[in-house]
């Protein structure tokens, strides 16, 4: 059994970064991933970014890419999320999710993870 607490959510102006933190409890492994999707009201949820715990393979969703940046923090053993430039379409709840075995291929499935976090929200106005 994993649990994610998230945390960093909040409002931030157009332009400007944010930090999302995502704490797992349980046992973890090297091979299991660790994503961020995220889902803004009336749409489904979207991947985000994914991360092998490890931290030797990523994946970014092409509407991120070049701005955020997911990174494990070995000292606080949490998998961050840093966004950049944000924009209006980044507004929404971000979900870190966790699976057992991390692939690029299927990091932006949703199903694919077992586990689920409750969510921070995002807000970015202009």
């Amino acid at each position: 059994q994993v649990r994610l607490v998230e945390s960093g959510g909040g409002v931030v102006q157009a332009g400007g970064s944010l930090k999302l933190s995502c704490a797992p409890s349980g046992r973890i492994f090297s091979r299991n991933g660790m994503s961020w999707f995220r889902q803004a009201p009336g749409k489904d949820r979207q991947f985000v970014a994914g991360i092998r715990w490890g931290g030797d393979s990523t994946r970014y969703a092409d509407s991120v890419q070049g701005r955020f940046t997911i990174s494990r923090d070995n000292t606080k053993d949490t998998v961050d999320l840093h966004m950049n430039n944000l924009k209006a379409e980044d507004t929404g709840v971000y979900y870190c999710a966790s699976n057992l075995v991390f692939d690029v291929r299927t990091a932006p499935v949703a199903k694919a993870y077992a586990y689920w976090g409750q969510g921070t929200t995002v807000t970015v106005v202009s």
